[in-house]
C-alpha cells in the first residue's frame, strides 16, 4: 500500500474533477478523500496499491476533458489505513 498527498492547480473547479476522481478512484481500489482549496485548486489524500496509485496521479495530470490541470504536486507517505471509502470534503 502506498499514501499519496496531492495537490492540483489550474482550471479544476467547477469542471467536475473532483467528481471524476472519485469516479477514478473507486476503479483503481483507491481509497481517501477530495476537496476544492479556496485559492481554486484540488486537494486529495489517496491511499492504495502501488500500481493503482502511479495510475491515478498519472490520471490526475490529465483530469476530466474540462479541466486544464497547470501542475500535479505529490508527496508521498506511509499509509495509514484511517480510509473505508473515497469521499468528498468541504
Amino acid at each position: 500500500m502506498r499514501r499519496a498527498e496531492v495537490l492540483v492547480t489550474g482550471r479544476v473547479q467547477g469542471v467536475g474533477y473532483r467528481y471524476s476522481a472519485i469516479i477514478q478512484a473507486g476503479q483503481l481500489g483507491l481509497v481517501g478523500w477530495v476537496r476544492n482549496t479556496r485559492d481554486s485548486h484540488v486537494e486529495m489524500v489517496v491511499e492504495g496499491p502501488p500500481g493503482g496509485m502511479e495510475a491515478f496521479i498519472e490520471w490526475c495530470r490529465r483530469g476530466p476533458s474540462a479541466a486544464r490541470v497547470d501542475d500535479v504536486r505529490v508527496a508521498w507517505g506511509e499509509p495509514t489505513g484511517e480510509f473505508t471509502g473515497f469521499d468528498v470534503r468541504y
